[in-house]
């Protein structure tokens, strides 16, 4: 096999293995999906094929090992925080295994990149149903209650909190005019936060209640 084609065939690798695992991403709708996740594959095999090029056997990773840092900036564009909750830091991890494999085929180590994208897609796939499993066993809340500065709101956060037997932790409180804002930081099962939500929700005694993702 001459080396352009060999060359080729490292490419078309590349391109396999990140559109396989692009459209896992693509398919639970995150920021990099389909496009991006071989795009990335792909550009992580250029420059390693190109470094180990370049470079020869005297310093062939002199532009390789300048990919990590390159995809710092890209992984923490798709970062972000939203209602008190970090997004995207599985997909910034999927991005920077996805370079990871894709050096590898870059460098025609074939065996351990098929073997570490099969891994990958095992991760992304197999265990999330193990995480949304755990997820309804023990679910974290951040809740805000507000009420009037004349009425107990403590005590009446936690006769609910305990007459649902879910834990509980006093994160801030503050005051502004006639009204206090308490917030909680809240563990409990599915079943028990649902109920929990509702109650806080149907409760007259808050003037207003949110509860978001910890």
């Amino acid at each position: 096999m001459t080396i352009e084609i060999e060359i080729m065939l490292r490419f078309i690798i590349a391109v396999i293995w990140g559109a396989i695992i692009g459209a896992e991403r693509e398919y639970r709708g995150k920021a990099a999906g389909f496009r991006t996740t071989i795009l990335i594959s792909i550009g992580a095999c250029f420059f390693t094929v190109m470094s180990v090029m370049i470079g020869g056997e005297a310093n062939p990773d002199r532009i390789a090992s300048n990919i990590v840092t390159g995809l710092g900036f890209l992984c923490a564009g798709v970062i972000f925080r939203a209602d008190n909750h970090i997004n995207g830091i599985t997909t910034a991890a999927t991005i920077w295994s996805v370079a990871a494999i894709s050096m590898g085929i870059g460098a025609g180590h074939y065996q351990i990149a098929a073997f570490g994208g099969t891994l990958i897609l095992i991760v992304l796939t197999t265990l999330t149903y193990l995480q949304e499993k755990i997820d309804r066993i023990n679910q974290h809340r951040i809740i805000h209650v507000t009420f009037d500065k004349s009425e107990d709101g403590h005590t009446r956060c936690k006769d609910l909190f305990s007459a649902y037997a879910v834990k509980s932790r006093l994160i801030v409180q503050q005051k502004a005019g006639n009204q206090i804002t308490l917030s909680w930081e809240i563990h409990a099962n599915e079943r028990k936060m649902e109920s929990l939500n509702l109650a806080f929700l149907m409760d007259e005694f808050f003037f207003n209640v949110e509860i978001l993702n910890a």
